[in-house]
């Protein structure tokens, strides 16, 4: 489970102090597929990437798994991200210099105190969640010989490698034309649905967040609704805690 309690962004821009949220209090649960939504600058991407620990909020608290990631170091909280997180990046963050297959492995190799994920099983496993996203025949090529839809399925398949627990993405089909991004969505929910996997996606697309089971809506910083998707299901709107509007 991921708990927000009373979160706050705030940067200096120009000597000012510049809030990007505000007031954010939430709790996503275990297993639903749950879309983050607004109009630039509403503070889609901030919040994900506080409730990722990839960054620290100003004020208040993200907690996962009962963990407070405000008083975990950096080093703690990327280990936390590598044991239970999956991250989908809008501009795919492949390694242009590796195969599909050793992007893919990078995770994997990482865990390198699990010697049941060290070489020829790592490589299968790899090989294995290509091939589920549909890139069974692209093992060997290298980011700049796949289209944009297969860097992202690329990049799909890497956030998969150690199973997490929690999928995060942030505009993942922002760079794609619309036929190759409802396909890399598709994807994204028959891995959620088949692993158990919580799904946390940041889109502008309203039909894509249409097969969410909860819809957060932010606006100025702030949540200003949070309802059950199209999709329905598990971790609907009852998982808000103290949602605020403005």
């Amino acid at each position: 489970m991921i708990i927000a309690e009373n979160l706050e962004q705030t940067y200096t821009s120009g000597g000012r102090p510049l809030t990007v949220l505000k007031d954010i209090n939430l709790s996503i649960e275990p297993r639903g597929f749950v879309a983050i939504v607004g109009p630039s600058g509403s503070g889609k991407t901030t919040l994900l990437g506080l409730l990722a620990g990839l960054d620290l909020p100003s004020q208040g608290t993200v907690t996962l798994d009962g963990q407070n990631l405000s008083e975990l170091s950096e080093d703690e909280r990327a280990m936390l991200r590598a044991e239970k997180l999956g991250f989908v990046f809008q501009s795919f963050q492949l390694i242009p210099t590796l195969t599909a297959l050793e992007n893919v492995l990078i995770p994997l190799e990482l865990q390198s105190s699990d010697a049941s994920l060290n070489g020829a099983r790592a490589e299968r496993r790899a090989c294995e969640l290509l091939e589920r996203v549909g890139l069974s025949d692209r093992e060997h090529h290298y980011p700049a010989q796949l289209s944009g839809g297969e860097q992202q399925r690329v990049g799909l398949a890497r956030a998969f490698a150690n199973q997490p627990r929690i999928l995060m993405a942030d505009e993942p089909t922002g760079n794609l034309d619309a036929d190759t991004g409802h396909r890399a969505i598709d994807v994204m929910v028959r891995l959620n649905e088949e692993e158990g996997t919580t799904l946390v996606l940041v889109t502008h697309d309203t039909e894509i967040a249409s097969r969410a089971h909860r819809i957060i809506k932010l606006a100025g910083g702030r949540i200003v609704s949070d309802e059950r998707g199209g999709a329905g299901g598990a971790g609907g709107a009852g998982g808000a805690a103290g949602a605020s509007s403005s």
